[in-house]
This record gives C-alpha cells, structure tokens and sequence, in this order.
C-alpha cells in the first residue's frame, strides 16, 4: 500500500475559499500602497548564505532553512570533517544559499545592488513567503507571508504619518476596529538614561515589550533577573503606568526626559507625527504608548503597532524607522522607514468577524446548465457574451443530473444559474434562477446580463 502524502509541518494547503479570503487581503493592501507611490518589488526565495547570515542574531541564525549545494555536495569533504561533527563549519561549505528569513534583509541587498538605478526616496512594497526552521504551533508558522511597505532616502517625519494613514485606510477597507500604538526608540533610550541604566537599553526595552503578555511584576522580576537596581525600576514605575491622552503623556514624559538630549528629541518626532495626524483626521485610535518597545534592535526613531479591538489577537502589524539598513552591506546612512501587515493574523480576524464581502468567496457568478449536446450549442454564445462582459462564467461540462448540477452550483455558492430546454430554444430566450430567493425568468442574454451585474 502506498503511503499517503503529507506536507512538512508548519506549512498549509489553502483551497480555493481561502485563496480568495487571502487575495482579498493582499489585493487591498496592495491598492492602498499604490494610493501612496508605492511600487512593487520582488526578490528571490532563497538568497545567499553570506547575505543572510550575522544579520538576525544567533537564535535567528539558527532558523535559517539552508540548501544543500546541488550535485556532488560531499566533494572535498574529509572523512574527518564528517566525524568532527562540527555543524557550522560543515554547513558553511555543503550549503552556499537559503531561504529568505524575513523581507528586509533582502530589500537593503536590493537596493544595495540597484542603488544606481533607483530614485530616492524609493518607495517599495513586497508581498511574498518567507521560512523559519521554527518549532510549529498554533498561530506560528515555518512557511508564511509577509506584505511589507518602507520608505528609504528620506529623514521626513511625513513618511512616518503616511504609513500611519496607510495603516488607517487598510482596515477601513477592512472594516476592522483597530488602535494604532506609538512610541520612539529616542524616548526609550532617554529613559533608561535618567533611571541611570543607559548600557541596559536592550534589557529594558526587551523586558516591558512583555508588559502585555506577562504583566507588571513579571516585567519586574525580568529587569531584576538582567541586573537592573531596584532604584531604577522604581523610577521606572510610574513611566510605565502613566496614563492620559497623548498630549498628557507627552508633556509628562517631555519633563521626566529633561536633561537627555536624545528623549527629548524622540519627543519632539513623536509629537510632530500626532500633530500631524490630527489635520489629516484618522478613523482608527492612535495612542502613545511608552511600554511599546518592539523587539527588533534596529528600530532607531519612531515605532508602531496595531491591535484589532473587537476581537482577541496579538499584533496584526507594525513597523518603525530604523537608520542604517543597507549599513549591513558597506552602504551606511540609508535611513528607512516601514511597516508589515501580518496577513495571516488578519486572516484570522475577518474570519472571526466575518468581515469578508459576500462576493469575495464566490467565485463563479453564473452557470449554465447542461441538458444535453443541443442545448449547450444554443447556450455557448450567451456564454461567452456574459464573459466579454466581465461575468465570470461557467458551462457545466457535463450532461449530468440535474440535481447533481445544481447541487454543484451550491456547493461553490453560485447566485444565478441559466437553464435552456426545449421552450427556451423556441422563444429564443432562457431561463435564469436566483439560487438565493428561488425566483425564476425568461430573460434575454442582453437581461440576463445586465441582472447579473445589478444593472
């Protein structure tokens, strides 16, 4: 007996419903970046060891999928170095590329590679899979989609309050409540400058970016674990827990940050964003929240994420200015900005709020059904008419039962159905049923059309 297939875990067939859920989102996102300037970019899945290595840290080092060289990989290997066992050097040399870990990585190596060839500021987005060798569980995948937007070449603040407006405009296409939380990494790292802790700014940052999950005297448990002085987390105290509207909080942080020139500056940027974002008038929350951290150490300015509201789920995007991408590769003070929407988790909050237009899962709006070879020769013109007028379209292809026919025109959610016997022949007409309500008429394909569109 042959043994049944399977995918590798951590990965997902999506069926034709999903696909279209997931079109959808992708379509929408990508029509508001194009709102905005923005222009697509692709880049290859797997890219070269040397340009993904060293650029994530070691655990995420650890989750690259690396590519066995093709052919002979074992050639001028010893025997000894395959008894050595040592992995790193080893995989140094039967593997030379791997998978894409995330899209930045690959977009700073893109513009590094076609820097002459772009006009600044470049405004790109990327929508594609990357891969984690992460251990799988629910809502945690080795195969995913990322649906980046970053703006590099520019300093502008303006930048910031766009993709601000992008996120808006996204879930008001969406129809989903969000809150939009901001800090800066300035204010941070002002922060931990006056609580007398400015070499712990990773520790710290790190620790209260876990407010959320883990509450207060867990964050508090971790700073002392990290080797922070009681007297700096009870300065840090009543900073974490500061509450208000934003412009409250900015003036109390703006007094706590006196004296460090960076806070202060992260301020001022902070401040200017939401001032902004007030003349452009958001739909969606925005809020100051200085427990937002966001774990990536690259993050330089400005910081963002967003939470849906109605409906419980961890971050669905995020982003935040970071000052140096290309850096990595020898072309240092390239600041960018960008953000990525997590389509996965947006996914799962449409589903949850059952948000998708009715429209989206239905594929096929109209079918004709067929009663035998005569008939579908009298129905292929009509047909083809409704796709030239941008109906999508099917023709059963087989003489089948009717009940077999119909029960496949439910089970793909298909609104009309055109039916084309002997009568309908005669009056050179046909008949067109509304699976919904049940009604039936003899319509011209000119009728049946101009119904089907809503005309």
């Amino acid at each position: 007996m042959s043994q049944k297939p399977s995918i590798p875990k951590g990965t997902r067939d999506f069926g034709p419903e999903e696909m279209a859920k997931r079109n959808y989102i992708f379509d929408t996102i990508k029509s508001v970046y194009a709102l905005y300037g923005f222009q697509q970019i692709e880049t290859p899945a797997m890219e070269t060891l040397h340009t993904l290595m060293g650029k994530y840290g070691d655990e995420g080092d650890k989750l690259l999928f690396k590519i066995l060289n093709s052919g002979d990989y074992f050639k001028g290997i010893s025997d000894e170095d395959l008894a050595s066992r040592d992995t790193l050097k080893l995989q140094s040399r039967l593997c030379e590329k791997g998978l894409r870990y995330d899209l930045t990585v690959p977009f700073a190596r893109y513009v590094v590679m076609h820097r002459e060839e772009l006009q600044m500021p470049f405004k790109r987005y990327q929508i594609q899979p990357v891969w984690r060798a992460d251990r799988p569980q629910k809502g945690r995948y080795r195969e995913f989609y990322q649906c980046d937007a970053d703006v590099v070449g520019s300093d502008s603040l303006l930048n910031e309050v766009e993709l601000m407006q992008i996120v808006d405009t996204v879930f008001q296409k969406f129809g989903v409540r969000v809150q939009i939380k901001i800090n800066n990494r300035k204010i941070l790292t002002g922060i931990a400058e006056v609580i007398g802790e400015a070499d712990k700014i990773v520790d710290i940052t790190v620790a209260i970016d876990k407010l959320d999950k883990i509450g207060l005297d867990n964050v508090n448990a971790e700073l002392r674990e990290d080797g922070i002085s009681e007297e700096a987390i009870a300065k840090l105290q009543p900073i974490i827990a500061l509450e208000g509207t934003n412009d409250e909080k900015l003036a109390t942080i703006r007094q706590v940050l006196a004296g460090s020139e960076v806070g202060e500056k992260g301020v001022d940027e902070t401040k200017f964003i939401l001032d902004t974002l007030k003349t452009v008038g958001l739909k969606n929350e925005i809020q100051l929240d200085l427990t937002l951290a966001r774990g990536l150490n690259y993050y330089t300015g400005a910081i963002f994420e967003v939470k849906a509201l109605d409906t419980p789920m961890g971050s669905i995007t995020g982003g935040g200015r970071y000052d140096n991408l290309t850096g990595i590769f020898g072309m240092p003070g390239l600041s960018g900005v960008g953000i990525s929407f997590g389509a996965d988790r947006i996914y799962d909050v449409l589903n949850a709020l059952d948000l998708y237009p009715k429209e989206t899962t239905s594929a096929t709006q109209l079918l004709f059904i067929n009663f035998g070879e005569q008939e579908t020769a009298y129905c292929l013109p009509a047909v083809a008419k409704a796709r030239q007028a941008g109906i999508r379209t099917e023709m059963f292809p087989d003489k089948a039962k009717m009940k077999k026919q119909m029960s496949y025109a439910n089970a793909k959610h298909i609104p009309f159905v055109v039916l084309a016997g002997e009568n309908e022949i005669k009056a050179g007409k046909y008949t067109l049923k509304d699976m919904e309500s049940g009604d039936q008429q003899l319509m011209t394909a000119e009728e049946i059309i101009a119904r089907v569109k809503g005309e």
